[in-house]
C-alpha cells in the first residue's frame, strides 16, 4: 500500500512546489510591475513638471532678451530671478533618482537624457551667462563725446570673454546628444534650443572680439586711418552696392573724427588694371582692376577692399588701415537709437526715410554735384551724431548687431594678423572655402547702369532634397526677382546708361553660389533653359544668368544643385544684402543617416 502511494505523494509534493515556485514568480513579478508602473508614473509626473518649468523658462528668456536689448535693467532683474527659479525647478525635477533610473531604460532614456541635458544648459545660462551680461556695463563700448573709454573697455572684455566660455561649454554639451533615438517633440526643443545658442554664440562670441580688437583698432598703440566707404544699393553689387561715397576715418587713442570726403568717380580709371585673383579674373575679366565700381562684382570682401585700398592709395599717395563698408539701411537702424539729424540744405533723415532719401528722393530731386555735396553732409551730420550725441548703448549695439546679421556692415583689416581674428565671421565678408552647413549664395550685380536697384523685390527659397550614395544631397533653389519701378517720370540719374535697352528695364545679373565643393547643376529662367555663365570661386561652383525685368514685372529662377558630402538635413542662403530686405523660406530634411 505505502509503495502504491508513493509516486502520487511525490507528485502531489511536485505540483505543489511548482505552484508555489509559480507564486513567487506572479509575486515578484506583480512587485516589480507594480515598482516600474510607479516608477513610469513618477517620471511622466516630474515630466510634465519639468516641462511646465522649461516652457516658462523659454518665455522669460525671451523677455529677458528683449529687456536687455532694451536697457530695462531693472526688470530685467527682476525677470532673471524667476527665470532662475524655473530653470532650477526643471533641473530638480530631472535630477532625482526616478528620473536617472528612467534614463537606463532602452528607448525612454534617450528622450529623458535629452530633456535632463535641455534643463541644465538652460539653468546655467540662467546662472552663469545671463546675470555676468546684466553685470556688463555696455556703455564700455560705445563712443562719448567722440571718444572710446579704453580702460571701460578692458573691463567689457574682461566680462565678455566669461560669458563667452559658458555659452561655448553648454553649446558644447548639447552638440553631443543624439537626435537618432529622440521622439519629435523632444527632437524639434532640441534642434530649437541649439539654433538658440548657437545664435548666442555668435553674439557673444561677436562682442568678445569686438572688445579685444576695438582698443588697437582704435589708436591705442599708434594712430590708425581707415576708409569708411557707402555701399549705394540702388546700383547693386554682390556684396550690397557699388562703392560711392568714401570718407577717412582717423583714430587715435580711442579718439575719433572723419576726415576727408569724395567719391569713388574721384578715384578715376585704371588704364594699367591692378592684379585680382584668376577666378575673379575667369567670372569678370579685368573689370574689378579698373573700376573703383567694379571691385566688389565678388562677394568675397577682403578682396574688394584691398582693391579699393590700393586704388586710393594709387589716387591720394595715402595708405589706411583698412575698408569699412556700410549701407543706407544700416543708416537707418542707427538713426533708430540716434533719432533724427537735419543734414544742412536738405530733409531731416530718420529711421523711416533715410532709405528712400538717400536711394531714390536724392536721384529724382538733384544735380549730381548736389548729390555729392548732400551725400557728404549726411555722412559727417550721422558721425558726429553717434561720436558726439549721448546715445544709450543698447539701441546703438542692437542696430550694429542686426546690421551685421544682415551683412550689411563689412570690415577688412590690411594687417593680416587683425585679419585673421575676424576669421569667417558675417563682418569679414569671407567667402568660406568649407562648409559647416551646406550654404548657396545669390548674388547680385546690376548690368544696366542705372539705379534701379532700388525698386527691385527679392525671394528665395532653397529645399533641402535626397540624399545620394556618395554622401551628397540635392538641394532645389527658387529665386523670384519683382520690379516695382514705375513706367515713366524717372530722372536721368536714375536711368542711367539704360544698357538693357528701355531705360525702364532692369538687367540684373544674378550669380547662384553652389555649397563648397558642390555643384551647380541646372538652370531654368522662367521655365525655359537660359544661357548661362559658368565659373568657380573659393571651390564653390558660380552660375551667373542675366535676368531683364521691366516695371511690373517678375522672373523666376529655378536652379539645381549638389552638396559636398555631409550628413546635414540643413541648407543656409547667403544673400546680397538689398534696399528692401530679401523674403526667404528655406525647407530642412532629416540627416542622412536617420
Amino acid at each position: 500500500m505505502s509503495e502504491s502511494e508513493s509516486p502520487r505523494r511525490r507528485r502531489s509534493r511536485s505540483r505543489r512546489r511548482r505552484h508555489a515556485r509559480r507564486r513567487r514568480i506572479l509575486l515578484t513579478a506583480l512587485v516589480v510591475g507594480s515598482l516600474l508602473l510607479g516608477l513610469a508614473g513618477w517620471v511622466g509626473l516630474r515630466g510634465w513638471q519639468a516641462r511646465a518649468h522649461l516652457v516658462n523658462a523659454a518665455g522669460l528668456a525671451g523677455e529677458l532678451s528683449a529687456q536687455l536689448v532694451g536697457g530695462d535693467t531693472a526688470r530685467a532683474q527682476r525677470t532673471l530671478a524667476a527665470l532662475q527659479e524655473q530653470s532650477g525647478a526643471a533641473r530638480r525635477a530631472t535630477g532625482d533618482p526616478g528620473w536617472w533610473l528612467g534614463r537606463q531604460a532602452p528607448v525612454a532614456g534617450a528622450n529623458l537624457t535629452a530633456v535632463r541635458q535641455i534643463a541644465i544648459t538652460i539653468d546655467d545660462l540662467a546662472r552663469q551667462a545671463f546675470p555676468a551680461l546684466l553685470r556688463v556695463d555696455l556703455g564700455g563700448l560705445i563712443p562719448q563725446e567722440g571718444r572710446l573709454d579704453l580702460n571701460g573697455l578692458r573691463t567689457v572684455a574682461d566680462d565678455l570673454v566669461a560669458v563667452h566660455a559658458t555659452v561655448q561649454r553648454t553649446r558644447t554639451d548639447l552638440a553631443e546628444i543624439s537626435g537618432d533615438r529622440l521622439v519629435g517633440q523632444v527632437r524639434h526643443a532640441l534642434a530649437e534650443l541649439r539654433g538658440e545658442i548657437d545664435r548666442l554664440a555668435a553674439m557673444t562670441s561677436a562682442a568678445e572680439r569686438a572688445s579685444r580688437l576695438l582698443p588697437p583698432l582704435l589708436g591705442v598703440d599708434g594712430p590708425r586711418r581707415y576708409l569708411l566707404v557707402s555701399q549705394n544699393s540702388a546700383e547693386l553689387r554682390a556684396t550690397g552696392g557699388m562703392f560711392g561715397a568714401f570718407a577717412v576715418i582717423e583714430a587715435n587713442k580711442g579718439r575719433v573724427k572723419m576726415g576727408a570726403q569724395g567719391s569713388s568717380s574721384n578715384l578715376g580709371r585704371f588704364e594699367q588694371p591692378l592684379k585680382i585673383p584668376a577666378e575673379m579674373r575667369a567670372l569678370w575679366g579685368e573689370l574689378p582692376g579698373i573700376y573703383p565700381a567694379d571691385v566688389n562684382l565678388s562677394p568675397h570682401f577682403p578682396t574688394a577692399a584691398a582693391l579699393y585700398r590700393e586704388m586710393y592709395r594709387r589716387y591720394s599717395g595715402e595708405r589706411v588701415d583698412g575698408v569699412l563698408a556700410v549701407d543706407p539701411v544700416v543708416l537707418s537702424y542707427l538713426l533708430k537709437a540716434t533719432g533724427p539729424v537735419r543734414v544742412p540744405g536738405g530733409a531731416a533723415l530718420s529711421a523711416e526715410n533715410a532709405v528712400r532719401t538717400l536711394l531714390s528722393d536724392t536721384y529724382q530731386r538733384m544735380s549730381p554735384e548736389e548729390q555729392d555735396g548732400f551725400f557728404a553732409g549726411a555722412a559727417a551730420t550721422v558721425f558726429d551724431t553717434l561720436f558726439a550725441r549721448n546715445v544709450h548703448p543698447n539701441g546703438l549695439l542692437s542696430a550694429f548687431d542686426r546690421s551685421m546679421q544682415e551683412r550689411r556692415i563689412l570690415f577688412w583689416s590690411a594687417r593680416p594678423e587683425e585679419q585673421r581674428t575676424f576669421g569667417d565671421s558675417r563682418m569679414a565678408g569671407t567667402l568660406p572655402e568649407q562648409d559647416t552647413v551646406p550654404t548657396v549664395g545669390v548674388f547680385l550685380n546690376d548690368g544696366s547702369g542705372a539705379k534701379l536697384g532700388y525698386y527691385l523685390r527679392q525671394t528665395a527659397d532653397l529645399m533641402v532634397g535626397d540624399c545620394h550614395a556618395d554622401g551628397r544631397r540635392e538641394l532645389s533653389l527658387r529665386v523670384t526677382l519683382r520690379s516695382t519701378a514705375p513706367a515713366s517720370g524717372l530722372s536721368e540719374s536714375v536711368l542711367g546708361l539704360g544698357r538693357a535697352g528701355d531705360p525702364y528695364t532692369a538687367r540684373t545679373l544674378v550669380s547662384v553660389y553652389g555649397p563648397a565643393g558642390g555643384a551647380v547643376l541646372d538652370t531654368r529662367l522662367d521655365g525655359a533653359e537660359t544661357s548661362v555663365g559658368n565659373g568657380t570661386e573659393r571651390r564653390r561652383q558660380v552660375a551667373t544668368v542675366n535676368v531683364e525685368i521691366g516695371p511690373g514685372g517678375t522672373r523666376t529662377l529655378e536652379v539645381s544643385l549638389l552638396t559636398g558630402k555631409t550628413e546635414s538635413g540643413a541648407a543656409e542662403l547667403w544673400l546680397t544684402p538689398t534696399a528692401t530686405p530679401w523674403t526667404t523660406h528655406v525647407v530642412t530634411a532629416p540627416s542622412c543617416s536617420q
